[in-house]
């Protein structure tokens, strides 16, 4: 049987050779983390923009054949995530008017994509879902990114995933978001 050999990057330098096993203390790991540089700053805003133009590109396609889009997608999105919520709560996640809401919405109710009802116990509440109609769009739009995101996650591990939502929930500014993900920023000193 031939015998294995792997590689292990220990730092930038220096790259060991181990046989057949992997002692963890033959990793020589930093004992302090590097400071984050401007050039890290600078490149994960500008990663952040690849990975929005090629998480919406499938989807963008999927709503220019309805002429809708992406102010349609959020709320399709958020109505399929969250089944009979107010108008008021998603005006309230999508930080728009609601001029700009009632354009988007009253065209994905016309054509049969959400349905309004009036709340059972206030009757000015007008609460959202969507029909089988768009659910079934809701998947399509959901389907590549919901593919991508999996995809990514499982060639990261879990320890990156759990890294990557402590960065996008520290990017988020509305505490009230943050608390959806079970999430709050530390006291400051």
């Amino acid at each position: 049987m031939p015998r294995l050999e792997f590689y292990i990057l220990t730092d930038a330098l220096q790259v060991s050779k181990v046989a057949g096993y992997v002692n963890m203390s033959d990793i020589n790991l930093p004992s302090r983390p590097r400071a984050v540089t401007e050039e890290d700053v600078r490149q994960g805003i500008e990663l952040l923009f690849f990975a929005y133009r090629d998480f919406t590109a499938e989807p963008d396609a999927i709503l220019a054949r309805y002429g809708f889009g992406r102010a349609h997608h959020r709320v399709i999105h958020f109505v399929g995530r969250h089944p009979r919520m107010t108008v008021s709560e998603l005006l309230a996640i999508l930080r728009i008017t609601k001029q700009s809401l009632s354009r988007v919405l009253g065209q994905l109710v016309r054509q049969e994509f959400i349905l309004q009802q009036r709340g059972s116990h206030d009757r000015r509440q007008r609460l959202l879902e969507l029909t089988p109609t768009g659910r079934d769009l809701e998947r399509q739009l959901s389907e590549p990114q919901r593919a991508r995101i999996a995809n990514a996650y499982r060639q990261a591990g879990p320890q990156a995933v759990e890294g990557f939502r402590q960065v996008m929930l520290g990017i988020i500014v509305g505490e009230d978001d943050r608390r959806r993900f079970g999430y709050l920023l530390p006291e400051k000193r």
